[in-house]
């Protein structure tokens, strides 16, 4: 069983006080990043980090990402909705992925229902703040035994 995961975190999510707190909660981006690497101690995954605001930059980590990393942990954003090449360079990645999402998409706006990675991601969890990233790396985590 590999345990080396990647979370990728996409456009917006740097700025991520900055958003309304009664989706997004009221962490900061760096809180958020130490949380989920606490998670990961706890469920003996090693966890790296990458965040970017350009998808060309995600796109291409993504293609890197089977030299270094077992398993994926995504939280591309806006990008979730509508980014076919962030689909695609996950395809090309092979690896097994959870998108992830701390605001519960079903229940905001009819685009943040729609989600390009259907069908190459191996799990999906929405709305439950910093909290779906645990959940997210215990399915990763089965995923990869």
């Amino acid at each position: 069983m590999g345990n080396r995961v990647t979370v990728l975190h996409g456009v917006n999510l740097s700025a991520l006080e900055h958003r309304p707190a009664e989706h997004y909660g009221s962490l900061t981006f760096t809180e958020l990043e130490v949380r989920i690497a606490r998670f990961g101690r706890e469920l003996q995954l090693e966890t790296s980090f990458f965040h970017s605001n350009h998808e060309g930059e995600f796109v291409e980590e993504l293609h890197k990402a089977p030299d270094y990393s077992d398993g994926l942990l995504l939280n591309p954003g806006a990008w979730t909705h509508y980014s076919w090449a962030i689909r695609d360079a996950l395809e090309i990645a092979g690896l097994p992925a959870i998108e992830v999402h701390l605001s519960n998409v079903q229940d905001r706006e009819d685009f943040r229902r729609v989600s390009v990675l259907d069908g190459v991601v191996v799990g999906k969890v929405h709305g439950q703040g910093v909290e779906g990233y645990r959940t997210a790396l215990e399915q990763l985590k089965a995923a990869l035994a």
